[in-house]
């Protein structure tokens, strides 16, 4: 039996389906990948989350990335209380949104306006709109197994989710949204370049996630950045960099600073809203300036900028300003990876983890991947029966072999020796699975 197929899960299950489309509100947590029934979580505090059957497990998905601090820290948790205590939302202007754009743009210098929303997708959909007005241009050059939220132009050769389900794009996206959207494999220079040299006049953007977390942790190839960024403004694109992931993921601003790569726009959501339904999108004053009430290129929300969500990013980012625990999490998920490739090498196992900071993802595959094709090869059966193996012994892993697992500053050294002890009885070759 499948540890989450428990009496309370099941009838927790059964209840869910009979109001929610297959019993969930994200496609991902309906276990369809990784088989059984979801589990259910009453709660979560530091490094562990806690089943509705009482299981007590550490959780290496921590909420898909935002939760860095790890579950219920009581500087996030304080702030949220004191924000919700003044009031939930006012649909007008307040002090807390301005402080936290402020610290966006104080962290992230190329960020010279920002534009606060309520998701990641709001925050990408809101940039190509941008990158269109601004350039006067259609068409907009994506990567094949990048996932930038669910808008109807962006739901070409995405990942995660969609890679999970098995769906090439979705249905209800009709052909004239997609008919200007051009897809290139990630890490692929040469052919970016061939589709720029073809299009590249008629191109508003290129978006890209820097590093790539929606088909597994992919980093970018050496130069691969670089090229984007020469390519774009040898053609009068922007450039548009998705973190909704890395953003503070990697320290304690974005990864398009650390590698002093500069793009012209870049959307943030996940750690920014420290737990709590954020996004954001910010770039050059001159693009920014595009923006309604400035501009011509509408955009508006109701919830935007919600002091309860900002009050909850703003002492996330504060706290990792003031503790800057990046360097912990890296070690911590190195040794995860470190332990995971020399032990399968040593077994002879099909598999390779990737690793940058604090983020790693297990791939059952021969080699290392470097973009969807790669991927694609993994056996994701291997994956779900390490997945059961992992939650049985009480490690929560993402369910799904497309997605990234994180680290937070929560996770101690005993946390990842409990991972890897679970991981040595889990693995083939070790008879007690």
């Amino acid at each position: 039996m499948k540890h989450a197929d428990t009496p309370i899960a099941a009838a927790l299950f059964k209840r869910a389906c009979r109001v929610m489309p297959g019993g969930v509100n994200s496609p991902v947590r309906a276990f369809k990948a990784v088989g059984g029934t979801p589990v259910f979580i009453e709660r979560g505090r530091g490094s562990r989350i806690y089943s509705a059957d009482g299981r007590e497990l550490i959780d290496f998905c921590g909420s898909w990335g935002p939760l860095i601090l790890g579950h219920a820290h009581n500087k996030v948790v304080a702030a949220v209380r004191m924000a919700a205590a003044k009031g939930l939302s006012f649909g007008a202007c307040t002090r807390v949104e301005v402080e936290l754009a402020e610290l966006l743009r104080a962290r992230i210098p190329y960020l010279e306006m920002v534009r606060l929303v309520n998701s990641g997708t709001e925050a990408t959909m809101t940039a190509i709109r941008l990158a269109r007005g601004f350039t006067g241009r259609r068409k907009i050059l994506k990567f094949d197994g990048c996932y930038h939220g669910h808008s109807d132009y962006l739901l070409v050769s995405a990942g995660s989710g969609l890679l999970t389900n098995g769906i090439a794009s979705s249905a209800g996206v009709p052909q004239g949204a997609v008919a200007d959207v051009l897809v290139a494999p990630y890490n692929d220079l040469d052919a970016v370049a061939l589709l720029m040299e073809k299009h590249g006049n008629d191109v508003a953007a290129i978006i890209v996630e820097p590093v790539a977390g929606n088909m597994g942790l992919v980093p970018p190839a050496p130069g691969f950045l670089e090229g984007l960024r020469k390519l774009t403004a040898d053609q009068g694109a922007l450039l548009i960099f998705d973190e909704v992931i890395t953003g503070f993921r990697l320290g304690p601003t974005t990864y398009g600073v650390l590698c002093g790569i500069k793009p012209d726009l870049t959307c943030l959501g996940k750690i920014i809203g420290g737990g709590m339904p954020i996004g954001a999108v910010g770039g050059r004053a001159v693009i920014m300036k595009k923006l309604a009430p400035l501009g011509a290129v509408y955009q508006a929300g109701t919830l935007s900028g919600n002091p309860v969500a900002v009050a909850a990013g703003l002492s996330t980012l504060k706290v990792l300003i003031a503790e800057t625990p990046y360097a912990d999490m890296a070690r911590r998920a190195k040794k995860v990876s470190g332990w995971f490739e020399d032990r399968t090498f040593s077994r002879g196992l099909k598999a390779h983890c990737a690793n940058i900071g604090g983020m790693f993802t297990i791939f059952f595959c021969e080699r290392g991947v470097r973009n969807l094709a790669d991927a694609k090869r993994c056996d994701t059966r291997m994956y779900a029966r390490f997945f059961h193996g992992m939650l049985r012994r009480g490690i929560y892993l993402p369910p799904s072999q497309f997605e990234v697992c994180f680290i937070s500053a929560a996770h101690t050294d005993e946390d990842i020796a409990c991972f890897l002890a679970a991981a040595g009885e889990v693995l083939p070759g070790n008879a007690s699975r």
